[in-house]
């Protein structure tokens, strides 16, 4: 009762609902989609295969629940801004297995979604999607497995078959298994988004059943506002209505004030995308499809040619975002990790570690800590120093270690970038050697390439540059961008 009180049941009876989307219904999407009023959002398919050898991983940085795979890859991440509004979608065709995906993820998502409409061959080669459609045994076994083994909503997402009775009859057992409700793509198995939907079809249904018909399809021709949403539902006869490729166009069909411009949407999207650090193709992804005819424009090229979000940023004018972003979650980062750590070498194992940050406005420009070691190096006539350096799953921050003369060295602290991290562990090398690191005001050291000090126009070799003002803003990014040799 205390459970029910706290936490309503999510309700499926007048609701309009973002559709779950490969490649589309990530983070940012259903964030963006919420905004702009949509009352439910469904992820993308996730394999249970793939679901089930995640663990859940509570991300401080990010403030996000992410479920990480074994290869380190986030397969689903979410937030408390839409845990009681988002249904966790599987691809499935295993009762067990279906159940085990549902319990990890239960308390972080408001329902859980059976995907059996799913025609590509990715879905139905392993007996999932609209594989299941053919099945209506398995259908039954796996979501009554569902309904008895969690505590949220459990509903699927059918397509229509051959026959208007053959349809109605399937939905008709569906119900009785006990879910929550049922989305109904109004298209045949073998039909494609070009082909009209069949709102007799979901009619028929929503007539058969008492529970909640969620109509699907419409984004071809019956749909394309917010105004258009409603007539959709009357001549489907439905609770509710699904959205799939109007809302990945312009997401503001939700909202009853739009459409807004696709400029605004797409930079609204991209606001999340870089908060929550979305995988920079993914980003890109969604982005050309909001383009559309518009992704050979200067615009589109731009985005095709971005390999990150910085990049993508840039594109649209929001490199002072992304830096503030950045800013903010490094901040987190530092508090995460007890950023006030004293720069003392404690030995972890057989590696001497400091909690040391790699700052690029404390080094005058072309000189970096790592060129100072390689040169400390050399004239010790040791072998060149070795970097090993791994990224975290959950911010995808990065750690690196440094082998000089057999000894091993690192930063405790997680850096935001490869380079970062390999430049943190040469200055933990480099301060517990007790050798100069290049800083700013440091003085001559006679270690630093004198090609690097005389290859400059601003002043001779040694100068003092501690009093250049492009020393402290030069962009830290900019900096960093050296190739795989870069010291």
């Amino acid at each position: 009762l205390m459970k029910l009180l706290y936490s309503p049941r999510l309700s499926f009876s007048n609701v309009t609902a973002l559709a779950p989307m490969v490649r589309v219904g990530t983070l940012p999407m259903r964030l963006l989609a919420l905004d702009y009023g949509a009352d439910v959002v469904y992820c993308e398919e996730l394999i249970d295969l793939k679901m089930v050898q995640c663990q859940r991983v509570v991300n401080d940085v990010l403030q996000t629940v992410d479920f990480v795979a074994p290869d380190d890859r986030v397969m689903f991440r979410t937030c408390e801004r839409e845990k009681d509004r988002v249904v966790f979608q599987m691809g499935t065709a295993d009762p067990d297995r279906a159940l085990a995906v549902a319990r990890l993820v239960e308390k972080d998502v408001a329902a859980v979604d059976v995907n059996m409409g799913c025609p590509k061959e990715y879905s139905t080669k392993g007996g999932m999607g609209a594989a299941l459609l053919s099945d209506p045994e398995k259908i039954e076994a796996i979501l009554k497995k569902l309904v008895t083994g969690v505590s949220i909503p459990v509903t699927c997402k059918i397509r229509i078959l051959p026959s208007l009775q053959e349809t109605v009859s399937l939905v008709q057992r569906i119900e009785k298994t006990g879910v929550a409700a049922v989305a109904v793509h109004g298209r045949f198995k073998e039909e494609r988004p070009r082909h009209p939907v069949h709102c007799d079809y979901i009619q028929a249904v929503a007539r058969a059943v008492s529970i909640p018909v969620i109509a699907n399809g419409g984004s071809l021709d019956l749909v394309k506002t917010n105004a258009d949403v409603a007539e959709f539902r009357a001549a489907c006869g439905a609770s509710s209505v699904m959205l799939a490729r109007a809302a990945m166009w312009n997401a503001s069909v939700f909202s009853s004030r739009g459409p807004l411009p696709v400029e605004t949407v797409m930079e609204d999207y991209l606001r999340y995308a870089i908060r929550y650090d979305n995988n920079a193709f993914n980003t890109k992804y969604c982005l050309c499809q909001m383009l559309r005819d518009k992704v050979e424009s200067v615009l589109g090229k731009q985005v095709q040619a971005s390999q990150t979000n910085a990049e993508i940023s840039e594109a649209y004018g929001l490199q002072a975002f992304y830096q503030q972003t950045q800013d903010e979650l490094q901040a987190r980062r530092d508090a995460s990790q007890g950023g006030g750590q004293p720069e003392r070498p404690v030995m972890d194992g057989d590696v001497t570690t400091m909690a040391v940050r790699f700052e690029r406005r404390e080094y005058p420009p072309q000189i970096t800590p790592k060129m100072f070691l390689l040169e400390w190096s050399r004239k010790e006539k040791l072998e060149q120093p070795q970097y090993d350096t791994v990224q975290r799953s959950q911010d995808r921050s990065f750690q690196s270690t440094v082998t000089v003369a057999g000894r091993k060295y690192r930063s405790s602290l997680w850096e935001k970038s490869k380079k970062f991290a390999e430049q943190a562990s040469a200055i933990v090398c480099l301060r517990t050697l007790g050798v100069p690191e290049g800083r700013i005001g440091e003085g001559e050291s006679g270690l630093v390439c004198k090609r690097k000090r005389e290859g400059r126009a601003d002043g001779p070799a040694g100068a003092d540059r501690r009093k250049r003002p492009h020393v402290a803003s030069v962009p830290e990014e900019t900096q960093s961008n050296g190739g795989p040799g870069a010291v």
